[in-house]
């Protein structure tokens, strides 16, 4: 993009800062060289200013004068939008879940312990990468982890604490005939909790992932879009979270949570954007006392971050220190397994 000759340069994007305050270096090194400095001293500069009593204030006023900026939440901007309301749904572990969850846990330290002595960094950061996502499977559903049900169905929703959560909830959606959008990271969990929601909406539902072809997207969207259509989607946040209009569904469900809010309110804009005539309810899975709380604690740090600079996800949970890390995954036993 450095090397396009114009006489004017113009960025538009959803999202400013995405990952870190680095990508807003990196708009206004192709917008306006220079304003900013090298990308060296602004890091430095940034994370001085953090310290400060002013926070990120300076760094507003500076780009501001170059930022048209939109929110739907404005209704200067767009009246006739309702109203997103955001909550937590707090989930417990089954005991079979806090058993499985609590042996990675105990694997964790073992883990990072010999990497750190082989001076292994990268194999260090893809073992936090890994028992990262198998600890968030195993707050999905053990059988998603890969662990077998010693009897009975392996995606039976009785050893999910966060399938019953989800379930109870939807039951109460369905008796408002109401539509709901669920999203999740994870391809594998879609069909079964496509097929648990089917019992509970007493009808089949949708699903979307990465391997729906394009051309059947546009039927899907159809479909659901339409007055007496399946009452749930289920949907891949890869797949589903950007260029669809799934506007008659008056709730969202974040089934497993993503590191980026921005990712996460964009899939919720699927439902919450012009043509929505009902209040858009989001909620948001936190499986208590797991990985799961603990990164709702650094979204909500990093969301101050954001409002003070567009929005921002400064620190890699890979940067984390192996402390640091551990306190992220602990199982809280108590509090994951509350009623």
């Amino acid at each position: 993009m450095r090397t396009l000759h114009s006489a004017s340069r113009i960025a538009m994007t959803g999202t400013p800062i995405e990952n870190r305050l680095s990508d807003l270096w990196s708009l206004f090194d192709f917008l306006n060289p220079g304003l900013l400095g090298t990308s060296r001293l602004f890091e430095k500069e940034t994370k001085e200013l953090q310290k400060g009593p002013l926070g990120l204030a300076p760094l507003r006023r500076v780009t501001a004068p170059y930022i048209l900026r939109r929110l739907k939440t404005d209704k200067s901007i767009i009246s006739s939008l309702p109203d997103k309301i955001e909550s937590n749904l707090y989930c417990s572990l089954t005991r079979e879940q806090a058993v499985f969850y609590q042996q990675v846990a105990d694997k964790i330290a073992e883990g990072l312990n010999q990497a750190r002595e082989e001076d292994d960094d990268g194999g260090r950061r893809m073992k936090m990468l890994q028992y990262i996502m198998l600890l968030k499977q195993i707050c999905n559903h053990p059988a998603q982890a890969g662990l077998l049900a010693k009897s009975g169905s392996d995606y039976a929703a009785a050893r999910s604490g966060k399938f019953k959560c989800v379930g109870d909830l939807c039951a109460e959606i369905a008796s408002r005939q109401e539509k709901v959008l669920v999203f999740t990271q994870f391809r594998e969990i879609i069909e079964p909790l496509s097929e648990y929601l089917a019992g509970i909406f007493g009808r089949p539902g949708l699903v979307l992932h990465g391997n729906v072809a394009v051309r059947k997207r546009g039927e899907l969207v159809r479909e659901f879009q339409s007055e007496d259509g399946p009452p749930f989607f289920v949907l891949s946040l890869k797949a589903g979270g950007t260029g669809l209009n799934l506007t008659n569904a008056s709730h969202v469900i974040h089934f497993d949570r993503w590191w980026n809010p921005a990712v996460e309110e964009q899939a919720t804009d699927r439902a919450f954007r012009i043509g929505q005539k009902n209040n858009v309810l989001v909620h948001k899975c936190i499986t208590r006392g797991t990985i799961e709380e603990h990164i709702d604690e650094m979204i909500q740090k990093k969301r101050e971050l954001a409002d003070s600079a567009l929005g921002s996800m400064e620190n890699s949970i890979t940067s984390l220190s192996d402390t640091e890390f551990l306190n992220l995954v602990r199982l809280d036993l108590k509090r994951a397994l509350e009623d």
